[in-house]
């Protein structure tokens, strides 16, 4: 691919966002980031990555959070802005990627070759899909998502002016209930190559 494409995919918990960025990734012959950035920088930084995973796309507890002369000591605000940093220099590298989350559509915003997805879902195909691939209850599937959507809700509105799922703030937002995961991914490569030849 000579033109640089980078998707981005924000997604509701129980949507298959993930799912879907897999295989548009496979489709354009694209690298995945999500939380393995920060695998990547466990490696390269000598840190132990369950450390760092366990603060990935989780809020910043503004209350016991202090900055000082420009550091902070939060881990989710300094793990947050890892992710920022290691996204943006493969950008200003030139490489092509789909990222999933991490405010991806908002600090990527200046390249021309990014395309930002939200998916979203019906709330009980979402519960549904959460209580099989999880192995839970309905109840405990709908508690689960809840509290997914409300940290991934925070963690993005703190750092981004745009709102989390705000269909404005992306250029194309999918229910993936209505066509299902393939489908959904079909209307979604068309989408991205009538971009990529626009561009061109």
């Amino acid at each position: 691919m000579s033109e640089q494409l980078i998707i981005s995919i924000g997604r509701e918990y129980g949507s298959g966002g993930h799912d879907i960025a897999d295989e548009l990734a496979k489709r354009f012959g694209l690298d995945v980031y999500d939380v393995n950035i920060l695998r990547e920088v466990a490696v390269e930084k000598n840190l132990d990555a369950s450390l760092l995973e366990k603060y990935d796309e989780v809020p910043k507890r503004r209350f016991i959070s202090r900055n000082v002369r420009g550091y902070s000591n939060s881990p989710e605000e300094n793990i947050a802005n890892i992710q920022f940093e290691f996204l943006q220099n493969k950008a200003k590298n030139g490489k092509s990627f789909v990222v999933v989350g991490r405010c991806s559509e908002t600090i990527l915003k200046d390249y021309k070759g990014l395309i930002t997805i939200f998916v979203l879902a019906d709330r009980d195909v979402k519960i549904e899909r959460v209580s099989t691939i999880r192995k839970m209850s309905v109840a405990e599937a709908e508690a689960t998502m809840n509290r997914h959507d409300r940290k991934r809700k925070e963690y993005h509105n703190y750092y981004c002016t745009g709102k989390w799922g705000d269909s404005r703030n992306y250029d194309i937002s999918i229910n993936s209930s209505k066509l299902g995961i393939d489908a959904t991914v079909d209307y979604l490569e068309s989408y991205i190559r009538a971009r990529i030849e626009k561009n061109n």
